[in-house]
């Protein structure tokens, strides 16, 4: 069975610069991020590798809610300078990139969809939870500090809601890393409480009846920002790209 080893770029990258300190060295952190791109095919030796980068271009998301991200630290000047070295370092290695348009996570999404269509299996090293969403059980998620695929167990613990709930709860409460803005009035603890009871946005709104006069109200009033934030993060798994799957076959032989 094929193994797709699709590495988030930069959600790598920004952390091993910023885990480096303020003054990087960047050959240093060529080194690192080279060493980091290798343990991980060593380790889950996969038959194809491919590590995926953000674009520059404006998201869609930020097109239809223009506080998306808002505040977020923009990349350090060093690291953006840095970057076509790197990536060109990498493919020497025989480790090949693909830049997103804009953001990677619709593009990570949709290749480890294809994977999994095609009977593969896929894993995504990356932090962001909000891979979590993707439930189909051939695709995994590996953090790569902390060297541990996703405990779904202890993330629905955490959440207080199942993963397949995942995007009904960001619909409601938000989700502050990204600026999803949520219903306003309705944090964590009341999401998880309604989806525990009724299991799923639309019965949570096909039920506005049974809530007291207060929640309901917000709920209410909240509506159309609920399907904005659900919009918002629900990830895109059917990008069109023009890759074929040869061009990211892993460099070696890690067994």
């Amino acid at each position: 069975m094929n193994t797709l080893l699709i590495i988030d770029g930069l959600n790598l990258v920004r952390r091993i610069h910023a885990a480096m300190g303020t003054r990087v060295d960047m050959d240093a952190l060529t080194i690192r991020i080279s060493t980091a791109c290798n343990k991980l095919i060593r380790f889950h030796g996969p038959s194809h590798v491919i590590i995926v980068w953000d674009g520059a271009s404006e998201s869609w998301r930020k097109q239809l809610y223009a506080d998306y991200k808002k505040g977020r630290k923009p990349m350090p000047e060093d690291l953006a300078a840095a970057l076509p070295a790197l990536k060109a370092q990498l493919t020497k290695e025989g480790i090949n990139s693909l830049d997103a348009a804009s953001e990677a996570d619709d593009v990570i999404a949709t290749l480890a969809t294809k994977m999994v269509n095609h009977q593969g299996q896929a894993i995504i090293v990356s932090t962001d939870r909000g891979f979590a969403q993707l439930t189909h059980p051939a695709i995994r998620q590996w953090d790569h500090f902390s060297q541990a695929f996703l405990d779904v167990a202890q993330l629905e613990k955490k959440l207080g809601v199942e993963r397949s709930q995942l995007l009904d709860f960001i619909a409601l409460s938000g989700d502050s890393g990204n600026r999803v803005p949520g219903i306003p009035g309705i944090g964590p603890k009341s999401a998880a409480e309604l989806l525990r009871a009724y299991k799923t946005l639309k019965n949570v709104y096909n039920s506005l009846h049974m809530l007291g006069a207060k929640q309901a109200k917000k709920l209410a009033e909240g509506k159309d920002m609920a399907r904005l934030s659900y919009k918002l993060a629900k990830l895109l798994t059917d990008m069109p790209l023009e890759v074929n799957l040869s061009q990211f076959r892993a460099p070696f032989n890690p067994n």
